[in-house]
């Protein structure tokens, strides 16, 4: 800046003798021969002179302008540009406020509070030096140790595919279909160090491994067990996948969680698959009702085969009453539904119409039920 107002009123004065010419073109010192001559051969006025000042007698305005700017700058005074101004016993205060400047360096630069949730990787010259627990610590000043913090507690989450229609994410299941699959993962820095210096870009690197582990894991599995079934087993094999993956990088990152948000067949076939699954949903309930109706009817038959062992266990032990009462008790079924006639000899009636009988027995009831209404 001193240089710059140095060399100013050079400038200037070539400015001055630019094209209007110098000081000694003429008595007014202008480029013009005097007003009193009333000519014009010297050139055009200078616009620098300022009007109404004798002509070489006194500096022009931009002269002035400038002069007043190095004194302002401390160089009229013959201090030096910037000096700060002396104390009373006649001595700079420059020492003083370097002092000062170097006091706020060092404690900017050396002293560092570091969170509880954070860690402070700290490099000397650039390369890894230490890492700094929670509280206040020391370092040297910088640029000879720097010093960065990290977040080791935030839990950070990446969305891999959409929900949204517009949007699919296409994997190949084991049976040779494909499935629309959105699904989210959640990590966090285990080691502050490794995850700095290892990886250029983490997100894209947690988002590319979390890719390739759910299409490795999908690929093994059916259609229907990443529709829903397996979405569980599916998520834990991804986690395990990505964890060991990323150790592999040492990455310094820890996966806390994969979550499945959505798993749809794709948009074009989304009709034909709902009447697939509508129909699979069908045969599923007629299934479900053949297996009910083999329950009952075995249900049914264990009780008769239960009954049965009861009653030959009886038989067993009094095998002649036993035949005999089963004897009447068929023959009762029999009878029960067949027309009789009986027929004895001596003096009782030798025919007796039972059937008839009870067939006007059953008319006259229902008569008597239709007068009762």
């Amino acid at each position: 800046m001193k240089r710059i107002f140095g060399r100013m009123p050079a400038i200037a004065s070539a400015m001055v003798q630019g094209p209007w010419g110098g000081k000694s073109d003429g008595p007014d010192g202008d480029g013009q021969k005097g007003e009193g001559s009333g000519g014009r051969e010297g050139g055009p006025r200078n616009p620098w002179t300022q009007p109404g000042r004798p002509s070489g007698k006194g500096p022009s305005a931009i002269e002035e302008l400038l002069r007043r700017s190095k004194e302002s700058f401390g160089q009229g005074s013959g201090g030096g540009f910037g000096n700060l101004p002396p104390r009373p016993s006649g001595k700079t205060l420059w020492p003083a406020a370097v002092g000062i400047l170097i006091l706020l360096w060092l404690v900017l630069t050396c002293f560092h509070r570091v969170g509880p949730q954070e860690r402070g990787v700290v490099t000397l010259a650039g390369k890894y030096s230490r890492t700094l627990s929670p509280g206040i610590s020391l370092t040297l000043p910088a640029p000879l140790e720097n010093v960065t913090t990290v977040d080791v507690e935030e839990i950070r989450t990446i969305d891999v595919g959409s929900t949204r229609a517009e949007s699919e994410n296409l994997v190949l299941t084991g049976d040779q279909n494909i499935i629309d699959l959105a699904y989210s993962v959640r990590w966090n820095i285990r080691n502050p160090e490794l995850y700095l210096f290892q990886l250029s870009d983490p997100d894209t690197t947690v988002r590319e491994v979390a890719e390739s582990a759910m299409r490795s894991v999908v690929a093994s599995v059916s259609l229907e067990d990443a529709l829903g079934a397996g979405r569980t087993e599916i998520e834990q094999q991804v986690e395990l996948r990505m964890q060991e993956i990323l150790d592999g990088y040492k990455s310094g990152i820890r996966v806390q969680g994969v979550a499945i948000k959505q798993a749809d067949p794709p948009t074009a076939v989304n009709d034909a698959f709902k009447a697939v699954s509508a129909a699979q949903q069908t045969a599923q309930t007629y299934l479900n009702e053949a297996r009910a109706a083999a329950q009952q009817v075995t249900a049914k038959a264990q009780g008769e085969a239960a009954s049965f062992d009861k009653v030959y266990e009886q038989y067993k032990l009094a095998p002649d009453v036993t035949r005999r009462r089963m004897y009447y008790e068929t023959m009762e079924g029999v009878l029960s539904n067949v027309d009789k006639t009986i027929v004895e000899s001596g003096n009782v009636t030798p025919f007796l119409p039972l059937p008839e009988l009870k067939r006007r027995a059953q008319g006259a009831s229902a008569q008597s039920a239709e007068e009762g209404q």
